[in-house]
């Protein structure tokens, strides 16, 4: 006797669908009330009114409750060993966050194994796709030799298809007093060796790490190697990183947490998506990202959970949302399409980031009516199931 699989499955009786289409809902979100999607393999195979959904294999009642896009998580950094909690305990009563802390994760994840570099970066994937993250972006950055940061890489790209090379993170305790060296080292023989395993390249632009000139050389570097630029902008301070990545064409500008009204037209006249992510601010006790000003200029605006052992140690996207509409001016429809298909736009994909027909089948059922329920309450575990390309998980 011969079985077949199953392939089809609709999902019904949504509340609210945020499909990220405004051609098939309402406003921006898309929103389909009284929902259903049909998933086919790992496809969007069909949205609409539930009670016009087609036969299927499969059918999952959502029971009143509300389907999202799978959050795209567009920065982090999640491979590195060692612990923080000493620095981020001291920070808290009072001492500022300053880019000379990552040269502590750089000595722990230089001496730990692969195995152990691996099992962590399986570990922080897991704990997104448990909150809804079903994209992720992820850096070297804590090697800063060319053997360590192409092992970040390639146990990167096991992984996920999102990887950034990440050399020019800062001028590591070696290099100290000879920074051109090392931006010579980071152009040459470590973008040679880190190239083929990555897709992006990114510099942290910024005081204690590299100057304009240094970020432009890097960029330019990789560019000729492929990779596409993204870059480490305005965090600490105002600074060229934001023109920077937008003269060169980078597909986003992260943190954009100092800008002038130059760096904001410069954005809202460009493809350079601006990445903000709140858990820095939180995790460091510094000034918010105007989100409201971005939006209200026009510049498209992603948000990213910046996860990292030094200063944003959260893979949560729905908290990142919470802190964006309650501390950076955001409606909660924003921070939800700027999470989902903000994020797919940073990392130029078109596939994902929405529930549309031919889109890859990426969803979060939420324990909740409303994808507004996310900043309504926060820090509540809403993400009552996940569907990753196309699969239960």
């Amino acid at each position: 006797m011969t079985t077949t699989s199953a392939t089809t499955t609709a999902l019904t009786h949504i509340a609210q669908l945020v499909t990220n289409d405004p051609a098939l809902g309402e406003g921006p979100l898309g929103l389909i009330r009284d929902a259903a999607v049909v998933i086919d393999g790992d496809r969007i195979a069909w949205v609409g009114p539930s009670g016009k959904a087609p036969a299927t294999d499969n059918a999952v009642d959502a029971g009143g409750r509300a389907v999202l896009p799978g959050f795209v998580d567009s920065h982090s950094h999640l491979v590195f060993a060692g612990d923080r909690t000493e620095e981020f305990n001291a920070r808290m009563s009072g001492r500022p966050y300053s880019a000379g802390g990552i040269r502590t994760t750089v000595a722990a994840t230089r001496a730990a194994g692969d195995d152990v570099l691996r099992a962590n970066v399986a570990r922080y994937l897991a704990e997104g796709l448990r909150q809804g993250t079903t994209t992720q972006e992820t850096k070297s950055g804590y090697g800063l030799t060319v053997e360590d940061e192409a092992r970040a890489l390639r146990i990167a790209a096991e992984q996920t298809d999102e990887v950034t090379f990440l050399g020019a993170h800062i001028v590591p305790p070696d290099y100290a007093d000879d920074p051109a060296g090392y931006v010579d080292l980071v152009t040459g023989p470590m973008l040679d060796a880190c190239a083929p395993h990555a897709r992006w390249v990114d510099v942290f632009c910024e005081r204690g790490a590299f100057d304009g000139d240094q970020a432009r050389a890097i960029l330019t570097a990789g560019v000729a190697k492929g990779l596409v630029p993204r870059v480490h902008a305005n965090q600490l301070g105002h600074g060229p990183g934001v023109q920077l990545a937008v003269e060169l064409g980078a597909a986003s500008a992260d943190h954009c947490t100092h800008l002038t009204d130059a760096d904001i037209d410069a954005l809202a006249g460009s493809e350079t998506v601006a990445t903000l992510l709140p858990g820095a601010e939180f995790s460091t006790r510094a000034t918010w990202p105007d989100a409201r000003r971005l939006l209200d200029a026009g510049a498209t605006v992603a948000l990213s959970t910046d996860c990292n052992p030094g200063s944003s140690f959260t893979s949560s996207m729905p908290f990142c949302i919470a802190l964006a509409v309650r501390d950076m001016g955001m409606t909660p429809d924003e921070a939800v399409w700027s999470a989902t298909a903000g994020g797919a736009r940073a990392l130029r994909r078109t596939d994902v980031g929405r529930i549309t027909p031919g889109a890859r089948a990426d969803l979060a059922l939420l324990d909740a009516p409303s994808h507004v329920h996310l900043a309504y309450r926060p820090g509540v575990p809403l993400v009552s199931a996940v569907w990753h390309k196309g699969v239960l998980v």
